[in-house]
């Protein structure tokens, strides 16, 4: 078995898992208890993950990267947006 599919499993778990959050996030319609310095940290360690991952060649971690940039990118707004829409208390 060629070593690359061991890679590719699982970046598709850990990307289904992400998935999962946003799609809770979306349901629960909160913003409640997230923090906005956790999408700052993970859009700067995508950013510069998938910068390396390029410089090296790295197919795997190129495309999830990427995909990991994509949803702490979504994440960041939809979670901006629902603090904009929240209730002052």
């Amino acid at each position: 078995m060629p070593p690359e599919i061991i890679g590719w499993a699982a970046s598709a778990v850990l990307l289904a898992t992400l998935v999962r959050q946003i799609a809770t996030q979306v349901r629960d319609g909160s913003a409640q208890g997230v923090s906005h310095w956790l999408f700052v940290g993970q859009i700067t360690a995508s950013v510069g993950f998938v910068t390396y991952s390029a410089l090296v060649g790295d197919w795997v971690f190129i495309v999830t990267n990427a995909c990991i940039l994509v949803t702490a990118i979504v994440g960041q707004v939809l979670t901006s947006r629902r603090r904009r829409a929240a209730p002052e208390h």
